[in-house]
């Protein structure tokens, strides 16, 4: 009985322990289930969730960055190592900047230089960083740094009249952001074999000149040359996208340095309801474009004397050095002859908004200042065609501007610069051998209109459209379709072009009567669009009409596009 009741007990024990092990089996499983869901549900959190959650005063700096994050213990750091930084950067500003004051210095100057070059006591304070992961084979820091120094900078000038005055570069304040670039990225320490330094915005500079036991203002225009061969030399050597490569680690890294990555072709073609900034008569309208703002990279239009819808039709060609970052800035000046010329206003394209390969027709709003968005008055609009054309891409992306000549066996010895020939020298000799020139027939056919002006006391028009060539100055035009709005013509016209690539087709629509006739409004379309697609239909809105808009079909016909001269 003893061994029944030891076994009868035994077997419930372990019954028991079995259960009870189930349970917590049981028990942990479903602890573990509720653990994973409340990490899955975390994993579904934003920031601002987790804020609600856990206070300000105890939410951690490290859960999230800002994408600028303040540098308070950089500041601290750099306050110490100022002195010692001072003494390096102030040799390196001095060989570096000097050359390339010497290369814009005024006509008016025999020599401008330092005689002394010391940035002060007062450090800068980096306000912020950011890391631009756009590169996986670099690493690219943006600095955003604020300077209100107390540099003891004196330049020594010396006129082309034989006076010499030292003058002194003051107050000076400043605001920017520098890009660092880490490249190339190498397993040795410290595991980046160059630095390349650029700035990358200059939002602030603002400096004061004065010349030393003397007044400024005495010398005539001397203040102005040097604070444009200040700008000019700062733009040059170091806002990017040019860029100092300081080698960390032996090797080559001429690639890293700024180079030409492609062609931008801008045509000017023409602007609309320009401010008249004239008392008598109307505004006399040019435009300067740049993609960097270097003295010889500025292209500016012809004047178009008393116009406030000047049609400029002009080409010009830029050098893009990054086309990621870079834009093209265009300038609508009124010439006031004798008096500096008055801005009705700028604009800007993102070059990064362009498709390669691809013309692209843009109206531009002017406003008065690129970086001071507020500007609510109505200055005008100008209308640029872009093509963006990348080096080493012309068979995918081939550029309808260029002159595509084949070279002879004999020019393309030339070309490489051999015999000690200049390639420059050889591409004048060149151009001035033969000329590219679009020459094909161009066919019009006029639709339709749609949501024209009522230009009768009926309440309708007789509307008929004139076509004409700008530099040819050919003409055609429909017939009247009386009393519409909505005229339909389906009417061909052909034009035998000699330049389409630099010439414009104009439309005018207007109200025939019988003793007048109406202007309505017009349109003004370029030929490169044709040229390369060589047929397509699109409506145009009709400048001088709220809505208006004309349907049309244009077809280009090739013929031999080079000759001799």
């Amino acid at each position: 009985m003893a061994f029944v009741a030891g076994l009868v007990l035994g077997i419930i024990a372990g019954l028991g322990l079995v259960i009870a092990f189930l349970r917590s089996e049981h028990s942990r499983s479903k602890s573990r289930l509720e653990l994973a869901a409340i990490l899955a549900a975390f994993a579904k959190m934003t920031v601002e969730d987790s804020r609600k959650i856990l206070p300000g005063e105890f939410y951690p700096s490290w859960v999230v960055f800002s994408r600028r994050q303040k540098l308070k213990w950089l500041n601290q750091e750099l306050i110490k190592i100022w002195p010692y930084i001072n003494e390096a950067a102030s040799e390196l500003i001095r060989s570096s900047v000097e050359p390339v004051l010497e290369q814009y210095r005024p006509v008016m100057l025999a020599s401008l230089k330092f005689s002394k070059l010391t940035l002060g006591t007062v450090a800068p304070q980096f306000t912020g960083v950011s890391i631009i992961e756009d590169d996986k084979s670099a690493i690219t820091m943006e600095l955003e740094m604020q300077w209100d120094g107390n540099p003891n900078i004196v330049l020594d000038i010396q006129t082309k009249f034989g006076v010499a005055f030292p003058i002194q570069v003051k107050d000076i304040g400043f605001t920017g952001v520098f890009r660092l670039i880490f490249k190339p990225l190498v397993e040795e320490l410290p595991c980046f074999g160059a630095i390349s330094y650029s700035l990358r915005e200059k939002k602030y500079l603002d400096y004061t000149l004065k010349v030393i036991a003397g007044d400024m203002s005495s010398i005539t225009g001397i203040s102005g040359a040097i604070k444009e061969t200040i700008h000019n030399a700062i733009e040059d050597s170091i806002t990017w996208p040019a860029r100092k490569v300081v080698p960390i680690l032996p090797g080559d890294y001429s690639f890293l340095e700024l180079k030409p990555v492609g062609i931008l072709e801008v045509k000017l073609v023409q602007a609309r309801n320009l401010t008249d900034n004239d008392i008598i008569g109307k505004s006399d309208p040019f435009a300067l474009l740049h993609v960097r703002p270097l003295p010889d990279r500025i292209k500016k239009s012809k004047t178009i004397n008393n116009n406030l819808n000047p049609i400029w039709n002009e080409h010009f060609e830029f050098i893009v050095e990054d086309a990621a970052t870079q834009h093209l800035v265009v300038k609508v000046y009124d010439e006031d002859g004798v008096q500096a010329s008055e801005l009705i206003g700028c604009a800007q394209v993102m070059l990064n908004d362009l498709h390669p390969g691809k013309v692209k027709g843009v109206w531009l709003k002017l406003v008065k200042d690129l970086e001071v968005q507020r500007d609510r008055k109505d200055r005008g609009q100008v209308y640029l065609e872009l093509l963006y054309c990348p080096f080493g891409t012309e068979r995918e992306f081939p550029n309808p501007f260029a002159k595509q000549l084949s070279l002879t066996s004999l020019e393309k010895v030339l070309a490489n610069g051999a015999n000690g020939t200049k390639v420059a020298d050889f591409e004048r000799a060149r151009q001035r051998k033969r000329v590219g020139m679009a020459r094909g027939v161009l066919s019009v056919s006029v639709i339709s209109a749609v949501n024209l002006p009522a230009m009768d006391i009926t309440g309708k028009s007789d509307p008929y459209v004139v076509l004409k060539m700008m530099k040819t100055e050919m003409r055609n035009r429909t017939r009247v379709v009386n009393e519409s709005l909505n005229p339909i013509w389906h009417e061909t016209f052909h034009f035998v072009v000699e330049d389409g690539l630099h010439d414009l087709l104009i439309l005018e629509v207007w109200d025939h009567d019988m003793l007048k006739k109406d202007f309505i409004g017009r349109c003004i379309i370029t030929l490169t669009r044709v040229i390369i697609e060589e047929e397509f239909a699109d409506s145009f809105c009709i400048e001088g009409s709220e809505i208006g808009k004309l349907n049309l079909s244009l077809k280009w016909t090739p013929q031999p596009i080079y000759q001799d001269i």
